[in-house]
């Protein structure tokens, strides 16, 4: 897949004040928009996330860097490919990242377009994928506390959380249960469909976080609505046909690239450089 680049015309131009109508066109033409050569900050980059974004979201394990954004941590290994916070109740519609620093080798992250992949799919890889899956992971006290704070228009902080904010949390999701452990920590179930329609072009999008990563939390299980479990051999079938579709994104400094979360995944090369790395990220809903 060829990447599509945004110029800036100068070096001075930054992207806190850029025309965000050029910036959709490219979301809903390719599904991305990579931002080169601008004069950027982390303060610029929130800014940008904050017009795009009608409310903002987190990852309750990442650490706040400033207003609507965060730093990526996420160990050196490759990851694979995945839409962002794609096993929660509510998946952001765009997702951003901020290169302040980029490394000198390696940590390339790599986009796959979902719509392309579904209307490539054989039969034999997208079947297992014409139903609904079950997706089953549990969480900390901590990760699911956070996580709430951050979903619920009630609260804001993790030590205001009660279990009667877990259970209107959950009657506003249909497909959403879970169950308290003794150890405080959530064992949660939520039933996705692989496949989404962008809220930006309404194509339809193989976009999910089957070939993800578990960095930060427990590797999930994912089941097929029939009752099986997705197996590795399904799996790396799906692994092997979307990497032979996938871009990557070497970064420059001050890059932003901005992706439709329900039509892109994305993922990352090994890290070989993670001194001289520095990537944030942003990300919400734009209705």
């Amino acid at each position: 897949m060829n990447i599509s680049i945004t110029h800036a015309t100068d070096s001075s131009e930054n992207t806190g004040t850029i025309d965000l109508n050029n910036v959709m066109d490219s979301i809903i033409g390719n599904g991305y928009c990579l931002l080169r050569g601008y004069s950027n900050s982390l303060e610029q980059f929130s800014t940008l996330i904050n017009r795009l974004c009608k409310s903002v979201t987190y990852d309750p394990a990442r650490s706040i860097s400033a207003e609507s954004v965060q730093k990526v941590d996420a160990g050196v290994e490759a990851i694979g490919l995945h839409i962002e916070n794609g096993n929660t109740p509510r998946v952001p519609h765009l997702l951003g990242f901020y290169c302040r620093k980029a490394a000198s080798s390696g940590s390339q992250t790599t986009i796959c377009d979902g719509s392309a992949l579904l209307d490539q799919m054989p039969a034999e890889i997208r079947s297992p994928f014409d139903q609904h899956i079950v997706v089953t992971r549990t969480l900390s006290e901590e990760q699911w506390k956070s996580y709430l704070a951050q979903e619920h228009p009630e609260i804001h902080s993790a030590d205001q959380v009660k279990e009667i904010h877990l259970k209107q949390m959950l009657a506003m999701h249909d497909d959403h249960s879970a169950t308290l452990n003794a150890d405080s920590s959530l064992t949660y179930k939520l039933t996705i469909d692989p496949v989404r329609r962008s809220p930006f072009s309404a194509n339809r999008a193989f976009a999910n976080a089957v070939l993800g990563p578990s960095f930060n939390y427990q590797p999930p299980e994912y089941r097929l609505a029939s009752g099986e479990i997705l197996s590795k051999e399904q799996i790396e079938n799906l692994r092997e046909f979307a990497e032979a579709r996938t871009g990557e994104i070497a970064w420059h400094d001050s890059d932003i690239l901005l992706l439709d979360n329900w039509r892109m995944m994305h993922g990352r090369r090994a890290i070989t450089d993670a001194a001289n790395r520095e990537l944030f990220i942003g990300m919400g809903m734009v209705q």
